[in-house]
């Protein structure tokens, strides 16, 4: 699968230990950054990750920020994203399921590396269910 991901400077080293789990999975990952450790804004990456998505370069992402929130509320103002603040294998695990996401946010300050390793595996191997969750789906977008 064609994953992007992208982080702002809180999620920066966690991004590079989640690019390596997903490259083991055998995934092929494009990083839209952060490069650094340097304070940046948020919105930047989650701008470009969400436009690779729906223009079909890519398949579905990850994004990482401090709490994951701001990244997540970037992400969610893109037609036909659905990124899903996940902190536990659970949440992530119904986020496919249920959501059908295809962005997941991680919240790198209150999170350990191994709970995000896991909370990617889940949500990158997890199919969403469809059925009755489908027409739940489809009401998600203003029109």
């Amino acid at each position: 699968m064609n994953i992007a991901i992208g982080s702002d400077h809180a999620g920066f080293e966690l991004k590079s230990k989640i690019i390596e789990e997903l490259k083991k999975m055998g995934n092929i990952i494009e990083d839209f950054g952060c490069f650094s450790s340097e304070s940046v804004d948020y919105p930047d990456f989650a701008h470009a990750v969400c436009t690779s998505i729906t223009s079909k370069q890519n398949e579905m992402g990850v994004l990482i920020c401090g709490s994951g929130n701001g990244i997540s509320m970037a992400a969610n103002k893109h037609q036909g994203i659905r990124a899903a603040l996940s902190w536990t294998t659970e949440i992530a695990e119904l986020a496919r399921l249920h959501n059908d996401a295809n962005i997941v946010s991680l919240p790198a300050r209150f999170i350990d590396e191994a709970t995000a390793k896991e909370i990617v595996k889940i949500f990158f191997n997890t199919s969403f269910e469809g059925g009755r969750h489908q027409t739940r789906v489809d009401k998600i977008a203003c029109k």
